[in-house]
């Protein structure tokens, strides 16, 4: 189960961190941001291997967004700085088993949280 919180409604350029708490085994999984904002495709956004591997980021974010875990809490966070209207979305927390890429399938979902940029 993956439960996502911290989205929210911020100005441009402002700040937010996105939570993700998954139940279960924790480590060796790829835990994933993804987005989708309404009448455009869903893009990847960054990805984790859990318990202390390799992350990923999109080159649309990168430098503005960092993931990270904690793996005491089984929490992989999405910090996003320097937000712009463009990254006004659902942002949904994702989980596959094996290899860690952004343009893999994820079959586990989280309900997924709304980031608004005014």
């Amino acid at each position: 189960q993956l439960v996502e919180s911290g989205g929210g409604s911020v100005q441009a350029e402002g700040s937010l961190r996105l939570s993700c708490a998954a139940s279960g085994y924790f480590s060796k999984r790829c835990m994933a941001w993804f987005r989708q904002a309404p009448g455009k495709e869903r893009e990847g956004v960054a990805a984790i291997v859990t318990g202390g591997g390799n992350t990923y980021c999109a080159g649309s974010v990168g430098g503005r967004f960092t993931i990270s875990q904690d793996n005491a809490k089984n929490t992989v966070y999405l910090q996003m700085n320097s937000l712009k209207p463009e990254d006004a979305a659902i942002y949904y927390c994702t989980l596959r088993y094996g290899d860690c890429d952004l343009h893999y399938e994820y079959p586990y979902w989280g309900q997924g949280t709304q980031v608004t940029v005014s």
